[in-house]
């Protein structure tokens, strides 16, 4: 993903009359010009997309928030629909067969073997995935693995 994309995708979300989608669309191109604002450089395509992931992260902690209190049932609809919207733009998620595979390169090459090692087995896991992991999953692999 990149910053031309988003442009073009709130462009037709606008057309679409699609309001969740323009909504958090429009969050996301903020937050990148905050970002570029900062750093004063244009962003790479991997910088968009931890910005993207930031924004997921916040918009499924306020979906948490918002299903404990219970009492909008419409917002907890749009943050499940923003969320899911947000989703469909990051990468596909590591997982299964292949995230072991990894974790059990990851073991074997730094010679990790004891419960100590975790946080840099997670570590290393999570760079080689570009972030592309659930760092619970690595964990859990991780620790089946480490003794």
């Amino acid at each position: 993903m990149d910053r031309e994309l988003v442009s073009v995708e709130i462009t037709q979300a606008m057309r679409d009359k699609d309001k969740p989608r323009l909504a958090i669309l429009r969050l996301v191109k903020c937050e990148i010009d905050a970002k570029e604002k900062e750093s004063g450089e244009e962003l790479s395509d991997a910088d968009v997309v931890a910005v993207v992931k930031k924004v997921l992260k916040q918009t499924n902690e306020t979906l948490e928030g918002s299903v404990k209190v219970g009492t909008d049932p419409a917002r907890t609809a749009l943050l499940q629909e923003q969320v899911a919207i947000l989703e469909g733009y990051l990468p596909a998620q590591i997982s299964g067969d292949e995230l072991e595979a990894i974790v059990d390169r990851v073991i074997a090459d730094g010679d990790f073997s004891e419960k100590r090692d975790m946080g840099r087995v997670i570590g290393l896991v999570v760079e080689e995935t570009g972030g592309n992991c659930d760092k619970a999953d690595v964990a859990r692999i991780a620790g089946a693995r480490l003794s």
